[in-house]
């Protein structure tokens, strides 16, 4: 409990008693004192005050020889500059004076514009204990809860910059430099938290205290983007890639670069690709849709999901590979391999590798086939086919050239598993020639035995499985009708033509002509 004063009023003197703290409250100031007797122009002598400050014990003494009126209780209120608290002081009333009471002190808390916040339970606390000279926070302000502002999520990186990768030997990995954000159809690409306007104060004046303003933000966004039913969500609508410009999200299905080189890396992309100059050498373009190259490509590996398309055409350096599960498009094909579900086009294929599960047309002013094989289901229309040079140009229609090369697995299998077969029979044999004298193998030598029978069953099963697989395949080979080379110019002598499983090896130049399968052989009729 804090120390404190009270007057103590006769006849023809006043006098001031000062208590002492207890219990670690704080002493009364001798400017609270002089505060208290000059506002209310009472008269004091400064020098017997100063006698009564810091004793230990209550003590009173003459202040003047004035007649003066009983004083009531009083209080000072003071509230804060933010008028978020209102704090009171009480004094007591002189020895003979009058109390105030609660109900007196509330209309006074009201007179002086305090209206918000009334803490009753400290004051009810002050009326019946009655505590002088300490602050009792008689009404507090409710402060304003400041909200947030809005911010986007985007799930996907806002910021690609094209960087080599260090390998684990030390060595700088320039093919995947990780330049694109992938996203899928029905994916949810980026997520708008609204602001948070909080909520209003009010301080003791019961006056409206706003909070502090908070950022809204809108989704921006392009095509190929919808909304959730929310409006909180962006989803795509399609397979692709995702890029944020000015805040504004676009999403594309079709990738547009300038060239495939140190600058992009490696490209594997759910959509289609459109490359505006030219595919480096050893660099990989993978795309599930489409992809055309308005350039050439030299030495590197396309694969489509749809459509390979080059303006330029390309040259393989005997490494470049084109795959595509639609169609093959290109103005020349060199030193490339070249495989396609669809069919091929091009003004030239020289030395190469090309196979189509459809037809394979070679025209326009040059319109050559030399050196190479090129294989197609159906048919193959060429304008110039071989070389006067005699390179080694192979034709190969009426089959699927896929069936070919399962053949051809076929085949490396089985005389894989022969090898098994011819190594396992001579140890069965020996055994058997050793238990048919009566002599007993060890129980690991029997084990071992076992699954060398075992080893020979199931290779003499493959072979026999697979060596009428290929006899099915031939068989559906042999049987395919339809089929032709189709020659609008020349076809040069040492040029192989193989239709379904039979060939012929051109011996004459030939002109306007068209090669067919006829009772079992290949034979030329005219155009």
């Amino acid at each position: 409990m804090n120390g404190y004063f009270q007057l103590i009023c006769g006849d023809k003197l006043t006098k001031l008693q000062v208590f002492p703290p207890t219990d670690g409250g704080m002493a009364v100031s001798m400017g609270e004192i002089l505060e208290y007797l000059t506002n209310r122009n009472i008269a004091y002598d400064n020098e017997a005050l100063h006698s009564v400050i810091g004793r230990n014990e209550a003590y009173a003494v003459v202040i003047n020889n004035e007649t003066k009126r009983e004083e009531r209780e009083s209080y000072k209120i003071v509230v804060n500059p933010d008028k978020m608290t209102a704090i009171v002081r009480f004094y007591p009333s002189s020895h003979g004076g009058e109390n105030i009471t609660k109900k007196e002190f509330m209309d006074d808390l009201g007179f002086k514009g305090i209206k918000y916040g009334i803490q009753e339970e400290e004051i009810d606390k002050y009326f019946e204990k009655r505590r002088y000279c300490e602050d009792i926070i008689v009404a507090r302000g409710k402060e304003p809860r400041h909200g947030s502002d809005a911010y986007i999520e985007y799930y996907f990186k806002t910021d690609l910059k094209a960087k080599p990768t260090l390998k684990e030997d030390g060595s700088v990995d320039f093919f995947h430099l990780n330049t694109i954000n992938h996203c899928h159809k029905g994916e949810v690409i980026a997520r708008l938290f609204p602001e948070d306007a909080g909520e209003s104060g009010t301080n003791v004046a019961g006056e409206r205290i706003k909070p502090r303003d908070v950022k809204k933000k809108v989704l921006k966004y392009s095509r190929n983007v919808t909304l959730s039913e929310d409006k909180l969500s962006m989803i795509s609508e399609v397979d692709g890639h995702v890029t944020l410009v000015d805040e504004k999200v676009f999403v594309s299905d079709v990738l547009a670069v300038d060239n495939v080189d140190n600058s992009t890396g490696n490209i594997d992309y759910e959509g289609s690709v459109k490359i505006k100059g030219n595919v480096c050498a050893n660099f990989t373009v993978k795309a599930r849709g489409n992809i055309e190259v308005q350039g050439v490509v030299e030495g590197a590996y396309l694969e489509a999901g749809g459509d390979i398309i080059i303006a330029r055409g390309m040259n393989g350096m005997n490494r470049g590979i084109l795959r595509a599960q639609g169609n093959i498009i290109s103005k020349f094909m060199e030193n490339t391999t070249a495989m396609a579900g669809g069919y091929v086009s091009a003004e030239s294929i020289l030395h190469s590798t090309v196979q189509s599960a459809s037809e394979i047309t070679v025209s326009g002013r040059r319109g050559f086939i030399t050196g190479g094989r090129v294989s197609a289901t159906n048919t193959i229309t060429v304008k110039t086919l071989g070389s006067s040079m005699g390179a080694d140009t192979i034709i190969e229609v009426g089959a699927d050239p896929t069936i070919k090369v399962r053949i051809q697995e076929l085949q490396k299998d089985i005389m894989e598993a022969t090898k098994v077969v011819r190594s396992v029979q001579p140890l069965l044999a020996a055994t058997q020639q050793k238990l048919a004298k009566g002599m007993k193998l060890p129980p690991d030598q029997i084990q071992y035995m076992k699954s060398l029978i075992m080893l020979n069953k199931e290779k003499a099963k493959e072979i026999e499985e697979k060596t009428e697989e290929i006899d099915r395949i031939q068989e559906a080979i042999g049987n395919m009708t339809g089929a032709q080379v189709v020659v609008t110019g020349v076809v040069f002598a040492g040029t192989r033509i193989c239709i379904g499983d039979v060939s012929m090896v051109v011996k004459n130049e030939m002109q306007y002509c068209k090669f067919l399968k006829i009772d079992g052989e290949v034979k030329m009729t005219a155009l």
